[in-house]
């Protein structure tokens, strides 16, 4: 994460503190000026806290400073092309933090507005969250607005914005607790011309599969009976951790019906693993019915946590399609490596296919750490 906090440094602070001067030349940003020399402890986070915090002290040293003076200055700022980047994310919370605690319904109907107006310089996404926390319904009637708008950046705000489970940003419990209030947005948003916004919309059904799994099943089923030539692959993204899950409607939306197979052993090439080895593993597998079988096979690693239990995560493999009475050898490497998202522990690990949803195979083999 040391890369990403350089995101926010001293030099683009410094020079939001001079691109401020020309945009509100008077006010003093003393504090803007000075944050830029105390972020070297901090994370991105708390780099964009320190910021935000100094753009605050700076408008409430002026007289009668308020929501509206600050979202014109930041207009004004808009004026300077070297307005982007990075540095925008404090700049948005501040706004956002303003206009909240002036709890006037104009300052929060503005602000949605001036996100949208920052947002092609540097997403809104992570401000916008604390505005959909304070008012969903008002914030969600605005946002499905901007669906057509003719910035995609703005479109894919909308989607991004509203996701249950955006990396990086607050969580807003209306978005949990009611996952059919944002799919208007994404039905407005899954035939969308580009394909930033698309991915975007993908993201966000696959987060509504976290906790609205049957909800997700019917919006892409009703995509599908309205494609055009993207939305297989929108629905395809959208729906691949229930594809990992086996959820049988989800498969069956991807052509993955039940199917008749038989299932060798699993060979592995090593029974016990070293970090920063591959284990490699393979088998046959038939299709014993007597029509054709289109088949998603993926594979379950049981990976072995510290208290000694497993933890298992599911990874794609292959989609094969074997007519009835064939047999394929599928083969595949699984890499041990360190891991700032996952940390391996020494030990009884386990590995499964899964095909079509069902699990096959259940074979054990040593991790050394």
């Amino acid at each position: 994460m040391g890369a990403m906090n350089e995101l926010i440094n001293r030099r683009n602070v410094e020079g939001l503190a001079g691109i401020l001067v020309g945009a509100a030349p008077g006010t003093q940003w003393s504090n803007v000026a000075l944050a830029g020399s105390a972020l070297d402890e901090l994370s991105l986070r708390g780099r964009t806290d320190q910021v935000c915090g100094a753009l605050l002290a700076d408008f409430r040293l002026v007289p009668e400073s308020d929501y509206s003076t600050a979202a014109g200055t930041f207009r004004a700022a808009l004026e300077n092309p070297d307005f982007t980047g990075w540095i925008l994310w404090p700049v948005s919370e501040a706004a956002v933090t303003l206009a909240l605690e002036s709890g006037r319904a104009a300052d929060f109907a503005d602000c949605l507005a001036l996100l949208a107006e920052l947002t092609p310089r540097l997403t809104g996404e992570f401000a916008i969250r604390r505005l959909i926390a304070r008012d969903p319904d008002t914030a969600l009637q605005a946002i499905l607005g901007w669906t057509s708008h003719p910035d995609e950046h703005v479109r894919r705000l909308a989607s991004e914005g509203t996701r249950a489970y955006l990396p990086w940003a607050v969580r807003v419990p209306a978005l949990v607790q009611r996952p059919e209030a944002t799919i208007p947005i994404l039905n407005a948003l899954y035939r969308d011309p580009s394909e930033y916004v698309r991915r975007s919309v993908a993201n966000h059904l696959n987060d509504l599969a976290r906790h609205a799994p049957e909800a997700v099943v019917a919006t892409a089923a009703g995509w599908l009976d309205a494609p055009d030539a993207n939305t297989a692959w929108v629905v395809r993204h959208g729906l691949r951790t229930l594809i990992k899950k086996g959820h049988p409607g989800a498969l069956a939306l991807q052509g993955f019906a039940p199917a008749s197979v038989a299932v060798t052993a699993l060979r592995l090439d090593r029974q016990v693993v070293a970090m920063s080895e591959d284990l490699g593993f393979e088998f046959e597998i038939s299709n014993t019915g007597t029509a054709d079988a289109h088949l998603v096979v993926d594979y379950a690693v049981h990976y072995r946590k510290a208290n000694g239990s497993q933890s298992v995560k599911v990874f794609k493999l292959k989609a094969v399609r074997l007519a009835a009475g064939e047999t394929r050898t599928l083969a595949k490497r699984h890499a041990f490596k360190p891991m700032t998202t996952r940390v391996h522990h020494a030990g009884l690990h386990a590995l499964e296919l899964q095909i079509n949803g069902v699990r096959h195979g259940h074979t054990e083999f040593e991790v050394l750490v």
